[in-house]
Order: C-alpha cells, then sequence, then structure tokens
C-alpha cells in the first residue's frame, strides 16, 4: 500500500522558519515525480515545489522562489521543505505528491503551518 506522511507543521510567527518532512513507504521516490503543493484555506490547490529524483534542482512556484528550499533523499523516501522568512500568506495545509507520469498520481494527509502573530 502506497503512502505519504507529512509530518512537522506548526504556528509560527511572521518572519520565523519551518521545515516540514514527508515520508513515502510501499513506493520508491525514484519512480515518481515528487512535488509539494499546499491549499491556503478557501482556495485552491497550488504547486510549491517540484523535486528531482536524479538531483537536478527542484523549480519553485513564485512565491516560494528565495524563501522556501525543497530537497529529497531518494535512498530514504524522504523529502523536506525548509521554509524561510514565513509570511501570513504561508498560511497553508502543505501536502507532499507522487506522480508516476501516467495514472498513479497521490498525496499525503497534509500538514498545517500557521503564519500569525
Amino acid at each position: 500500500q502506497v503512502q505519504l506522511v507529512e509530518s512537522g507543521g506548526g504556528s509560527v510567527e511572521p518572519g520565523e522558519s519551518l521545515k516540514i518532512s514527508c515520508t513515502g513507504s510501499g513506493f520508491s521516490f525514484r519512480d515518481y515525480v515528487m512535488s509539494w503543493y499546499r491549499q491556503p484555506p478557501g482556495q485552491e490547490l497550488e504547486m510549491v515545489a517540484v523535486l528531482s529524483s536524479a538531483g537536478g534542482r527542484p523549480t519553485y512556484a513564485g512565491f516560494a522562489r528565495g524563501r522556501f528550499t525543497a530537497s529529497i533523499n531518494v535512498a530514504q523516501n524522504m523529502m523536506y521543505l525548509q521554509m524561510n522568512n514565513l509570511k501570513p500568506e504561508d498560511t497553508a495545509t502543505y501536502y507532499c505528491n507522487a506522480f508516476d507520469g501516467t495514472s498513479s498520481d497521490f498525496r499525503g494527509q497534509g500538514t498545517q503551518v500557521t503564519v500569525s502573530t
């Protein structure tokens, strides 16, 4: 059974940092395109970063560029999202997603990140 589990979310103040993690089981990150998505309250799901299992540089959404760093450990089936200089508009549920390029496309249950004073 394939599964993704996010962890590390929480509540922080503007300007602070947070690192969230994703652990996969039942499949190999090598065989999937792994990515981070988020869904702010009342808004649509949006892409944060797409990672390369081959070790290339991640692709970031504009709001993430320069503040977020996504990384992946294919051997351990884990990925991370380091978020710096967080803003209130970064408040969202963050998901890791796996896509095999055809019909297998799934995500975890999400981890909540809240940025407020």
